[in-house]
């Protein structure tokens, strides 16, 4: 009996400093230089710059010309969105960027937030700054950052951003919203040096938060933006208050998730799952394998060599929208594949779709966007960020036609800290220009999850504080 209990003893002790190791465990990053040739001598110059989107009479009829020249190839009978983005389709979508959308018009859209930039690591990084014009008497805003992904960008927020700054609740937070462009993405410097991958990207977004004087923040991301704020909690774990995600990569290293994968059709319960999981995860070939493979031929062309499809795409902006448009119709839904238009203007409207467009257009950022699968897959996903867990507050919004379903199984391996996990009624990849209502209520409820525990433990402390103190008073009379 003695024996029995030494070694159980002896594993709970042994299991109780494994996991207190891997929390005390941080990603580790240094500081680079992206800028073109050497740091200067005598260090980077700081300054918060104010910045405006322009356009010129030169740049639309250089894009009208280029339109103008397109050559149009007839798209199979009966093909719809399942060879790419449909021809026929494309032709009217060309027609109404020719003759009816007005760039100017949401120039001016776009600049009725905030503006900056300001040079991080050698290169300029923009961003959104956009305060809350009211803020409740005895409140603060809370700062969160949003992070994007490809082929979106900042813009996919601006549906978001006045929920969240000016809510209609006055019960909710008020929140003090940043939102960069990622190095390499819209009006952000492409990096000059090989290497930029989303680490870089997280150090880089949380000397943006310093230097804004921020000392903590919450986070925001889907798509490449889940890795990136990801990785920010991992840098720097007391710095980041609460992890919000829309978008998740599971990572094999976690064995529960491989034995799901395998097992979790037969034992559903045993693994947690719920019906939807069932649906969208099994059968696992076609779901997990076939489909992905469907979606992911971009992928390959991006991680492998991203300048010789860029080159292209950044020549002809008719390419380019098709490119981009593309995933808005499959990523948002896949049977979208099946429409003649692809259901692109079911979730959005045309003039959204082409600022987006437009954005990585003027900028001429396509081909350094696609370079970043290439640093950070180019060298497998075996990465040390992939090897380390997510220790602070973490709420997770499963979108149901996400383009990788991720079960709460699969979050909580990584994430050891789910507070809450929310099955959406609906909505896709981009879920915050798609469904920015259902988007920010669950921002809400998460943070206001957080602030709850915080506010507790708080006054735990305090109680016990006083207390205490109370004790030492008496004992010492």
């Amino acid at each position: 009996m003695f024996t029995e209990v030494l070694v159980a003893l002896v594993i709970g002790g042994l299991i109780f400093f494994l996991v207190q190791r891997s929390r005390s465990q941080v990603l580790k990053t240094e500081d680079g230089w992206w800028g073109a040739g050497a740091p200067p001598d005598g260090g980077e110059d700081i300054t918060v710059r104010p910045f405006k989107v322009t356009t010129s009479d030169e740049e639309l009829e250089d894009l009208y010309r280029r339109i103008d020249q397109t050559r149009p190839i007839p798209s199979l009978e009966d093909s719809q969105f399942n060879y790419g983005f449909n021809s026929h389709y494309l032709q009217k979508v060309i027609s109404y960027w020719r003759n009816d959308f007005d760039w100017r018009r949401q120039v001016d859209k776009i600049n009725q937030y905030p503006h900056f930039k300001t040079k991080i690591e050698g290169i300029d990084v923009h961003y959104l700054h956009v305060k809350p014009k009211k803020v409740p008497e005895g409140t603060s805003a809370l700062p969160l950052i949003l992070v994007h992904g490809w082929p979106g960008s900042f813009y996919e927020f601006y549906g978001l951003i006045p929920l969240l700054t000016e809510p209609s609740d006055p019960d909710d937070l008020v929140f003090e919203v940043v939102c960069p462009s990622i190095p390499g993405y819209g009006f952000s410097e492409a990096p000059h040096k090989k290497g930029f991958n989303s680490v870089c990207a997280a150090r880089i977004f949380h000397k943006l938060m310093k230097r804004l004087g921020f000392q903590q923040f919450y986070a925001q991301g889907g798509d490449w933006g889940w890795l990136i704020t990801t990785n920010m909690a991992q840098l720097e774990p007391k710095t980041v208050k609460g992890l919000h995600l829309n978008a998740f990569l599971p990572s094999t290293s976690f064995h529960p998730t491989v034995s799901s994968i395998m097992l979790g059709h037969h034992f559903p319960k045993l693994f947690g799952f719920t019906d939807m999981d069932i649906q969208r995860l099994f059968p696992r070939m076609d779901k997990l394998v076939v489909e992905p493979i469907k979606e992911s031929g971009y992928m390959h062309i991006q991680v492998t060599k991203p300048d010789t499809a860029g080159r292209g795409l950044n020549d002809s902006p008719v390419g380019l929208a098709a490119y981009i448009l593309e995933k808005f119709s499959t990523w948002t839904d896949r049977n979208f594949r099946n429409l003649e238009d692809g259901g692109l203007t079911r979730k959005f409207s045309l003039d959204d779709l082409l600022t987006n467009v437009m954005i990585y257009w003027t900028s001429g950022c396509i081909v350094s966007s696609m370079r970043f699968y290439k640093e950070n897959l180019g060298k497998g996903l075996n990465q040390p960020h992939s090897k380390l867990g997510v220790y602070v507050p973490t709420g997770f919004a499963c979108f149901p036609n996400e383009l990788m379903y991720t079960p709460k199984l699969w979050v909580k391996q990584k994430c050891r800290n789910l507070l809450t996990f929310t099955p959406m009624a609906r909505g896709g990849h981009f879920a915050a220009m798609e469904e920015p209502q259902l988007m920010a209520a669950d921002i809400q409820n998460f943070i206001k999850t957080v602030e709850k525990k915080k506010k507790y433990r708080s006054t735990v402390r305090k109680y016990r504080f006083t207390k205490r103190k109370g004790n030492t008073v008496v004992s010492s009379e």
